[in-house]
């Protein structure tokens, strides 16, 4: 597949990117983006969530009553989850909701959305570019031109930049991140995704293993 490359003024240079069919032309696998977006998703979650228990209550352990006669049932201290104020049963205690997915269907879920993104016509190959300095108003420019500042975009560099991630800091609707930390949810999460061109060998390396 070639596709061709844009400059940061919206219009295609002479070149021509060529993207491995083993990443951005295989034949999705749903179940995987399902499990690699949960994971990611159950990741997120903080896990704090905490309920005393009968133990951890205050309140006296005195027994209340005689164990028999009293005609009712038998009850223990006032910190009996059945009494206002005792502790309460099989209550939440903080837990990591994460759990493990192999590296080899991980890889197959980024292949997956990135498929989906060549064949919706939602991938753009922009021209190597770099800021002297962090602006907002420059990136914002360069979406300007490319007609997309309407819509939620994802900027995958080889290598981190400064100026560029910091120029998109302020924008809501764009985000910039680096081959090695990206992710399927994020790329499905932005409904344009925009590879600089040194991204790409950068990115087929890591995902033809």
């Amino acid at each position: 597949m070639e596709l061709s490359v844009v400059n940061i003024q919206g219009k295609k240079t002479s070149k021509k990117a060529k993207l491995s069919d083993s990443v951005f032309g295989i034949t999705p696998n749903d179940h995987a983006v399902y499990l690699d977006i949960k994971q990611y998703l159950a990741g997120q979650r903080q896990g704090t969530h905490k309920a005393k228990g009968r133990k951890e209550v205050s309140g006296s352990t005195r027994k209340l009553r005689k164990q028999k006669g009293g005609g009712g049932a038998r009850v223990g201290s006032i910190k009996n989850p059945l009494f206002r104020g005792g502790g309460r049963v099989f209550g939440p205690v903080p837990r990591s909701y994460d759990f493990k997915l192999n590296k080899k269907l991980k890889r197959l879920a980024k292949k997956s959305v990135l498929t989906y993104k060549a064949k919706d016509e939602c991938l753009y190959i922009l021209e190597d570019f770099n800021f002297e300095s962090p602006k907002t108003k420059k990136y914002a420019d360069v979406l300007k031109n490319l007609k997309l500042s309407d819509s939620k975009t994802l900027l995958v560099l080889a290598q981190a930049n400064d100026n560029i991630a910091l120029s998109a800091q302020n924008l809501k609707r764009a985000a910039v991140t680096t081959a090695l930390n990206l992710n399927t949810y994020d790329i499905l999460n932005a409904k344009n995704l925009l590879l600089s061109e040194s991204a790409i060998p950068a990115l087929e390396k890591l995902l033809e293993n």
